[in-house]
């Protein structure tokens, strides 16, 4: 069977949506409960949820909205169920974000960010250019930058961001990611650097972010 994935706004989550939104995250390292992914509906615009065969095997929350008159999809809590299929649920949920993009941004490049905890989240930014952090590349003022207006708009008190590293400082609670766990590691071996010591159950993460660029969604369209 094929993985099918549909979007629709979150107050249209039904309770057992929401239940199976749990039980994917509870086989997850973050097992968030119903009452924290009811909060998150609460707190975000659109779900997208990857089914097989009627089985959920992935979602994500997200918005698409400018800031400061920029273009962006936010991807806030998403999960992908450890299965020999997972990067290609990866891989379907992302091509359904960035459709969405270039249907509400078109002749537009777009921003792409998500919290990580593992390099592996850096599979989603596969179709992206300019991917913040990246080795051996020192990051401007101006992607400094983005990366505070990213941390303010996820919600986390400037205290808590590091914007030189990309990295949320820990506050003793379950990190709210963008959970996803590559078949390969060695694909994103690059990335470990910038997790290096992170303590993801003490909340710590990465915001990272890279640009859809208009030609390449128009191909989406």
């Amino acid at each position: 069977m094929s993985i099918e994935v549909e979007t629709k706004d979150c107050t249209g989550l039904s309770d057992v949506e929401l239940a199976e939104l749990a039980d994917l995250c509870a086989e997850s390292p973050f097992p968030h409960e119903i009452g924290a992914i009811t909060k998150e509906a609460e707190s975000w615009v659109l779900v997208s949820q990857a089914r097989e065969d009627g089985k959920l095997k992935g979602f994500t929350f997200s918005t698409l909205e400018r800031i400061g008159g920029t273009p962006c999809v936010l991807i806030g809590m998403g999960s992908i169920k450890r299965s020999s299929k997972r990067d290609t649920v990866l891989r379907a949920i992302m091509q359904e974000e960035l459709r969405r993009a270039v249907l509400a941004f078109p002749d537009e490049d777009v921003l792409v960010a998500a919290r990580l905890t593992d390099p592996s989240g850096y599979e989603a930014f596969k179709a992206l250019s300019d991917l913040i952090p990246r080795r051996e590349h020192k990051a401007s003022g101006e992607e400094r930058a983005w990366g505070r207006r990213l941390a303010k708009r996820y919600g986390i008190v400037p205290s808590r961001y590091a914007d030189r590293q990309f990295r949320v400082k820990g506050d003793g609670s379950l990190p709210v990611v963008f959970d996803h766990e590559c078949v390969k590691r060695e694909r994103v071996a690059e990335y470990e650097e910038f997790f290096a010591d992170l303590d993801p159950e003490s909340g710590e993460c990465v915001i990272a972010f890279g640009w859809a660029m208009a030609e390449d969604l128009e191909k989406l369209a």
